[in-house]
């Protein structure tokens, strides 16, 4: 998103039996959500900075910057599917991380703010990442989302047959709305997630 450089990197959350976790640098983005509220909600103001403060904002008229838009028409959204995991031990071990959140101390100078937020260690795609070491998949790494989403592929392949799992991968191409420009494929930073990528395009699963 143009006006908010923070979208470059993309996002990821995770969605378990309809119930989509999603992590943010904001408090209240914190939560589970639907899929239809977190795919499809519509944009209650412009995804930008409040042009009052130049931050998060909620105008008397329920106006509201930097708003929970949805994500699908933000970007084109890259779905890893997984079946046969235990999903209420991997639900349950993420429901402890909101709940470390929402019972982290506010910073009063921000109080909109997850005060813990850290893009190296407690962003939307390290939370997710922890969880899943948590759960078992040990080898997972990656700090930016598409980093995170090559690695995890990679490594959940390699493993399913010793989980019994299954997996799919497919797109869910970007609707477009005049609130958002076109979204574009962030890069891969990471050279080990570069490799792994080359190798899940010679395995025909990219």
């Amino acid at each position: 998103m143009v006006k908010y450089p923070a979208s470059l990197f993309g996002h990821n959350a995770i969605n378990i039996n309809g119930n989509i976790y999603n992590f943010s640098h904001l408090l209240n983005e914190n939560e589970i959500m639907t899929p239809e509220e977190y795919f499809y909600r519509p944009a209650l103001g412009e995804f930008a900075p409040s042009p009052v403060n130049g931050k998060f904002e909620i105008l008397a008229d329920g106006t509201a910057y930097y708003d929970k838009f949805g994500r699908n028409f933000m970007r084109t959204v890259h779905v890893l599917r997984i079946r046969g995991m235990d999903t209420k031990r991997l639900s349950n071990i993420l429901d402890e991380e909101l709940e470390i959140i929402h019972n982290t101390p506010i910073n009063p100078k921000k109080p909109e703010k997850y005060a813990d937020f850290s893009i190296f260690s407690r962003s939307c795609s390290t939370i997710i990442r922890d969880g899943f070491r948590k759960f078992g998949l040990k080898n997972i790494t990656g700090i930016l989302p598409r980093d995170l989403f090559v690695s995890t592929i990679f490594n959940v392949y390699k493993q399913r047959r010793d989980m019994g799992i299954n997996l799919e991968l497919y797109s869910m191409p970007q609707l477009k709305v005049p609130e958002a420009p076109y979204s574009v494929m962030t890069p891969l930073l990471n050279i080990k997630h570069r490799k792994q990528h080359k190798a899940l395009i010679a395995a025909g699963l990219i």
